[in-house]
């Protein structure tokens, strides 16, 4: 396989890793409208009828922790992260690719150690057969292996982004490295609104 090939593939392999994190994310966001759903409902049942269905707060946190992890790659294909820019700005361009290579990597190693720490969470429920201490006693496996899951792939996406900003910091490529791993521009931000706000003018 030549470099051209190879980055080509890196290349498709991102797309697809984007398509499946933004489907993802559309998910991990219903699953967080439907707790803050059955939350106001138990609300007002308990409020109006007297009695709860219970396990409102447990779900909750569940679909918080599940949305979380499911929705960290997107953020991170979309450079939607925070990072302070004050001195990045007036830094050179090859320095400013360097930094934010570093960065990918920072976080690369960060999230590594994430999972393998909810790894070891979710076999010991698994081998233990733990069960939260709620009325509805959850085997606390499900919900964190649906968690584990989603930080695994969060793994596979950095990796991904990481080898092909690798490449493009190799070859030379800055702008690619900056359009991977960079923090985006104020002209990137306009535009993002911008495309967003005809998307919902269309739609309405």
């Amino acid at each position: 396989m030549n470099t051209t090939t190879h980055l080509r593939f890196l290349d498709r392999l991102l797309q697809r890793a984007n398509t499946f994190s933004r489907l993802a994310i559309w998910v991990a966001g219903a699953l967080t409208l439907a707790s803050a759903l059955y939350i106001t409902f138990d609300v007002i049942v308990r409020k109006t009828l007297g009695f709860s269905f219970g396990g409102s707060d447990e779900l909750s946190g569940y679909a918080f922790a599940i949305s979380i992890s499911w929705a960290l790659s997107f953020a991170t294909l979309q450079r939607a992260n925070i990072r302070i820019d004050t001195l990045y700005q007036k830094l050179p361009t090859r320095l400013c690719a360097v930094i934010d290579w570093v960065a990918l990597v920072g976080l690369g190693i960060f999230i590594a150690y994430v999972t393998k720490y909810a790894t070891n969470i979710t076999l010991a429920s698994w081998t233990r057969n733990a069960t939260a201490n709620t009325t509805l006693g959850t085997p606390l496996w499900i919900p964190q292996s649906i968690w584990l899951v989603g930080l695994i792939w969060f793994c596979v996406v950095l990796a991904v982004m990481l080898l092909r900003a690798t490449t493009a910091l190799i070859t030379g490529d800055l702008p690619r490295v900056r359009q991977l791993a960079g923090i985006r521009s104020l002209q990137e931000e306009a535009d993002a609104e911008a495309v967003a706000g005809q998307r919902f003018a269309e739609e309405n």
